[in-house]
């Protein structure tokens, strides 16, 4: 028997995911001397918390219609439970102490190819979730979040790509 989950459930991961990320950056920006650098992790905050908003929409819109099939999909939520402790643990993992990587010792190119590692983590975790999530749940919307979180890598590449212009 597979384990299914429900676009409800992916939606709630994708906030945590969005939310963990704005907390890496956050304290990347604090990290960092140089203001142009602090400003570049702020935006980077920014961006998550907007993708959280944007995550946040689109799940208010289909949690109504989804109640009754996650009922029946996961009645106990342990499915739920499982991409809560994934997201936490694993896609910018804050239990892990992230001032480990981010020293002084870090170049921003170092922090920023750090940054686009995991943000490709959570582009494979959403692919991944793809083949579980059942086409009646929401599977398509999947692909919205995938192209949120390629917005980071692509900024992040472009910020790298500047850095070694100058």
């Amino acid at each position: 028997m597979s384990t299914e989950f429900n676009i409800e459930e992916v939606f709630e991961i994708a906030l945590q995911i969005e939310r963990n990320g704005a907390k890496f950056y956050k304290k990347a920006a604090k990290q960092v001397t140089d203001q142009s650098y602090k400003f570049l992790f702020l935006d980077l905050v920014d961006m998550e918390l907007k993708h959280e908003k944007i995550f946040a929409h689109l799940k208010e819109k289909i949690v109504g219609q989804q109640q009754l099939l996650s009922r029946l999909i996961d009645p106990n939520a342990s499915a739920a439970s499982y991409l809560q402790s994934f997201a936490d643990g694993y896609i910018f993992n804050l239990n892990a102490d992230p001032s480990h990587f981010l020293n002084d010792q870090r170049s921003i190119e170092e922090i920023l190819n750090y940054a686009i590692g995991l943000e490709k983590d959570s582009v494979v975790f959403y692919y991944g979730l793809q083949d579980l999530v059942p086409a009646e749940s929401g599977k398509d919307k999947i692909n919205i979040i995938i192209k949120e979180e390629l917005k980071h890598i692509f900024f992040l590449n472009d910020k790298i790509k500047k850095l070694n212009t100058l």
